[in-house]
């Protein structure tokens, strides 16, 4: 008989077993990444209170008023910038990485470049 689990699925398998390990605190909270089709997503997320503090997206103004180059890594890239200098700005300074069940490769691999270039420790 044929499997009916889709690549989603097996993703979301994989984040469940990362999230049993990778646990973000005040001090050093949860970047968590969502990747769509069309956009990126990025989330510091505090996990003991269960608060977002920081977050950034290619929908955000910064990204869209930039003219469009159609490089999806070049925008993840930005993103990833945005996002650290917004988690700098807000006083945090190290945070543990969650690909969120993606490989990490192309995009995702992108954000955490970005991020590490504005300064961001993981």
């Amino acid at each position: 008989m044929a499997s009916n689990n889709s690549k989603n699925d097996a993703r979301l398998k994989r984040k469940i077993r990362i999230r049993k390990k990778i646990k973000g605190s005040s001090d050093k909270p949860r970047m968590c990444v969502y990747r769509s089709l069309s956009n990126i997503y990025v989330q510091i997320i505090d996990d003991t209170t269960g608060k977002t503090i920081v977050s950034a997206s290619t929908i955000d103004k910064e990204i869209k008023s930039l003219p469009d180059s159609g490089d999806k890594k070049a925008e993840a890239k930005l993103v990833g910038k945005i996002a650290g200098q917004r988690a700098l700005s807000a006083g945090i300074s190290k945070v543990v990485f969650d690909r969120n069940g993606y490989i990490y490769h192309g995009r995702v691999k992108a954000v955490s470049d970005g991020a590490r270039e504005a300064g961001l420790e993981f």
